[in-house]
């Protein structure tokens, strides 16, 4: 392994005895080595692997596909319950299987268009459940906001990505069993034991939470699975309907039933595409309502932008809701300081290579990246890099699209990767969040509940951990 500084293996099983923030740690254990050396050795997934945060080294990371090629848990550790649950998909396969499944998923992905009303409706109908619930609570204690955007964000996947209607949202927790797993899976899959000692998966008759979790992981992808075929065979019978060919399920549908992919790498597919188009949604939101929820000012002026465009565009399309620059910065802004993924080890080297000419890594070792770090870097960003500061990306739409394209192309700002293999998905979840802010600051202002103490998630994810805040309806 290079010489770099090792974060001890205790670390990544803090959880066990610790309810530390992923924030905590990272101040604690991981800023000052990797702001001074750039990188850092860390024990992931059964092995040490390096860490990279210094911008330059990210860009050479991304940039070469076939160095650094992707290697995700079916690779690294292909007997564990998240490989189970993952497989080989799109996000994690390299070569001439990635090149299958984005010429099957990329135009379902990445559209240049998106049709709003379906982010409208799911964003009032979020809005409206949110109002109930304030109002049952009586203002005493506020409301929990995780369980309820889950849903919508599930909800949201279902409709634009798998022509499914699941209808979560508006229900009792626990009543629709494939949004119900989605909180098991990931209390499951961030058990810190078995993330960073993955051999302990193959004992499932001796450890009976590990016989739990492979079963569970399965019960999801047969309830997906048997959906969409469903789906797909009501479609193909349906001569009153159109046809939703934009839908990545009827495109990997199309490519399974011709012989394109076997049925494992439809499954995988599916699975990766329901787990990432609601997960990052449902960590951003749930990190914008604490972030504007103790920062009013900035939900103020939000609010006077989105209410002046509401009284001419009450149900605005995609070109109005992109035009708005105080909504752009501080969307950008969230995700500079709360990027979803903001740690992740799924690249392995090729062959020996020398990372930005300067750190030598060995063929076969494991690098990855950690987005938190560079985001709040006072070398990259500024003395002012942990502030929210929506101001700091610009006055104009245009020059926020600008500064937008070419931090990520320096590896400043990565919170959907970078380069060939960055997420085809980030035009949706931009107008997504974007969409909910315009329908969520019309008709509500919140704060942050004043017993509500910032608990960040651990593992990967960067968000607010159960946040409660309390809402005010606005006058009509």
């Amino acid at each position: 392994m290079p010489n770099l500084p090792k974060i001890p293996i205790y670390v990544s099983i803090l959880g066990l005895w610790s309810s530390m923030g992923q924030d905590e740690i990272y101040e604690r254990w991981f800023r000052t080595p990797l702001e001074k050396h750039g990188a850092v050795l860390v024990w992931f997934g059964g092995r040490w692997s390096v860490l990279v945060s210094r911008p330059d080294w990210l860009t050479d990371l991304f940039r070469n596909e076939d160095v650094y090629a992707k290697a995700g848990s079916q690779v690294k550790i292909p007997h564990a319950v998240i490989a189970t649950l993952v497989g080989d998909n799109i996000i994690n396969s390299h070569g001439a299987n990635w090149r299958l499944y984005t010429g099957i998923m990329k135009a379902g992905l990445q559209k240049k268009v998106f049709e709003t009303g379906s982010l409208l409706r799911q964003s009032r109908k979020l809005v409206d459940v949110l109002i109930q619930l304030q109002r049952e609570d009586k203002g005493e204690r506020g409301v929990l906001v995780n369980s309820e955007v889950q849903k919508w964000a599930i909800d949201v996947m279902g409709e634009n990505f798998l022509d499914l209607e699941l209808k979560s949202l508006g229900q009792p927790d626990n009543h629709v069993r494939i949004e119900a797993l989605q909180s098991i899976i990931k209390a499951t899959l961030f058990k810190p034991m078995y993330f960073s000692f993955p051999d302990l998966d193959h004992f499932p008759w001796l450890l009976p939470s590990r016989k739990r979790a492979y079963a569970i992981m399965k019960e999801f992808d047969d309830i997906l699975y048997d959906k969409i075929m469903s789906m797909l065979e009501r479609r193909s019978k349906a001569t009153d309907q159109p046809k939703s060919e934009e839908m990545v399920s009827h495109m990997l549908g199309e490519a399974y039933k011709a012989g394109r992919i076997n049925e494992k790498q439809f499954r995988d597919n599916m699975k990766i595409t329901f787990l990432t188009a609601h997960e990052n949604a449902q960590q951003l939101v749930n990190s914008m309502f604490w972030q504007l929820g103790v920062r009013v000012d900035i939900q103020q002026r939000l609010r006077d932008e989105i209410l002046a465009t509401a009284r001419v565009h009450p149900d605005p399309g995609q070109e109005v809701i992109n035009s708005l620059p105080y909504l752009t910065a501080v969307v950008l802004e969230l995700l500079r300081l709360f990027p979803p993924v903001s740690q992740l080890i799924n690249r392995v080297a090729m062959r020996p290579a020398v990372l930005g000419g300067q750190l030598p890594i060995a063929k076969g070792t494991f690098v990855g990246w950690n987005a938190w770090a560079v985001h709040s870097n006072p070398q990259v960003w500024g003395e002012d890099a942990r502030e929210f500061r929506p101001e700091r990306w610009g006055e104009s739409v245009e020059e926020m699209q600008a500064k937008f394209r070419r931090e990520t192309v320096r590896g400043t700002y990565i919170p959907f990767n970078a380069h060939k293999r960055k997420c085809l998905g980030q035009g949706f979840a931009l107008l997504q969040v974007k969409i909910l802010l315009f329908v969520l600051l019309g008709k509500v202002s919140w704060v942050v509940d004043p017993e509500y103490r910032l608990k960040m998630t651990p593992g990967g994810i960067l968000a607010p951990l159960g946040c409660r805040v309390i809402l005010t309806e606005l006058e009509a």
